[in-house]
């Protein structure tokens, strides 16, 4: 028997920011960064929520540390808000969620994505980061009531932006569909959301508009898909370098993917070669389409100008081999790892750690 429930509310099209007056809040508390309060787009939310009272909260950062989400939590209390709105990028609302279950606020959480990557409208996963470590945080109560999926929001982001939002879609949905966790459900998500987002991705990334709010439904779909079935080995290998070296997680997620692919490949390669057809990759044979998957994902990491290896992304190959014991380490330590569908030894992660840097 199979068990799916989602308590998160979705909306999505132009103009969907409109939803939030039904909630009738009276206090609004709105966790986004400094760039929302300048453009004007934190003061639209706030008046479309149509609150008597609200206090904004703009200091969110890439990879929230422990510290900021203290501050806010503490802000948060002193408020006493009766609905959370997030506004911004994954960064903004694993903030958010981070603040509301340090607080014990019984506001509910409304999320409102202005990047298709992280998902986190919909998953009950943050991640907070202390020094050169991030700490992902994975409970139930971390899941918004209300996403808000508004393609006016998507308009005029930057190709690079979309370019790293972007291939953390199509990480989730390849970890999401191959996960050791992953139910009929959850694949049937995560496979809709790999094929609407390795057709979508270039389009969008060229200036397409018109493909951007199905790219961000894919994003949701991914972010459904992980929530139930965990994710894996390059999620794990993102967070730890990406903490060390401060590489945005989705460049990170690129480079990683396909090395994560072939490591992974004795025990997933009949999914990965499903995951190939079903974005029209072909390969009649699984190892066929195995190998047009890999290449296929390396191709479209060139096309969308991302670096091909951790030197080209800021990390030089020295300080990565120097610091391989700590990084094999973290990375085995991490839960993404515990539903990879082969076991994570510390083998595996040098075999990919080789290929990521030009030494495999």
């Amino acid at each position: 028997m199979e068990e799916f429930q989602l308590n998160t509310k979705i909306v999505s099209g132009p103009g969907a920011i409109g939803v939030l007056g039904q909630e009738k809040a009276r206090r609004v508390f709105l966790v986004t960064d400094p760039f929302f309060v300048k453009n004007g787009m934190a003061d639209r939310v706030v008046r479309a929520a149509g609150a008597e009272s609200w206090e904004i909260f703009d200091g969110v950062q890439p990879d929230p540390s422990v510290d900021l989400a203290a501050r806010g939590t503490a802000r948060l209390k002193a408020f006493g808000p009766d609905l959370l709105i997030a506004l911004g990028g994954g960064s903004a609302m694993d903030s958010a969620k981070a603040m509301a279950y340090f607080s014990g606020t019984d506001a509910p959480l409304a999320a409102i994505p202005t990047t298709s990557g992280s998902g986190s409208e919909v998953t009950d996963f943050a991640v907070l980061t202390h020094g050169q470590t991030k700490y992902p945080l994975v409970d139930r109560r971390l899941q918004p009531a209300l996403a808000i999926l508004d393609s006016d929001l998507l308009d005029e982001l930057p190709p690079g932006l979309i370019a790293d939002t972007g291939f953390d879609v199509l990480t989730h949905a390849v970890e999401g569909f191959t996960a050791s966790n992953a139910g009929t459900i959850p694949e049937l998500l995560a496979q809709d959301a790999f094929r609407t987002a390795f057709a979508c991705l270039p389009a969008s990334y060229a200036g397409d508009r018109s493909v951007r709010l199905r790219l961000h439904m894919a994003s949701t779909l991914a972010g459904i898909a992980f929530s139930r079935s965990g994710l894996g080995l390059c999620h794990a290998m993102a967070h730890v370098l990406g903490g060390r070296f401060h590489i945005p997680h989705g460049r990170l997620n690129a480079i990683l993917l396909p090395a994560v692919i072939s490591g992974n490949a004795p025990a997933a390669q009949a999914k990965y070669a499903r995951l190939a057809r079903a974005a029209g990759l072909g390969g009649s044979a699984d190892t066929v389409a195995l190998r047009n998957l890999k290449n296929g994902l390396i191709r479209l990491r060139k096309d969308l100008g991302l670096p091909q290896t951790l030197s080209q992304a800021g990390a030089p190959p020295a300080q990565v081999w120097a610091a391989t014991g700590e990084i094999v380490e973290a990375v085995l330590a991490d839960p993404c790892c515990k539903t990879n569908p082969v076991p994570v030894e510390d083998y595996l992660v040098r075999r990919v750690l080789e290929e990521v840097t030009g030494h495999f």
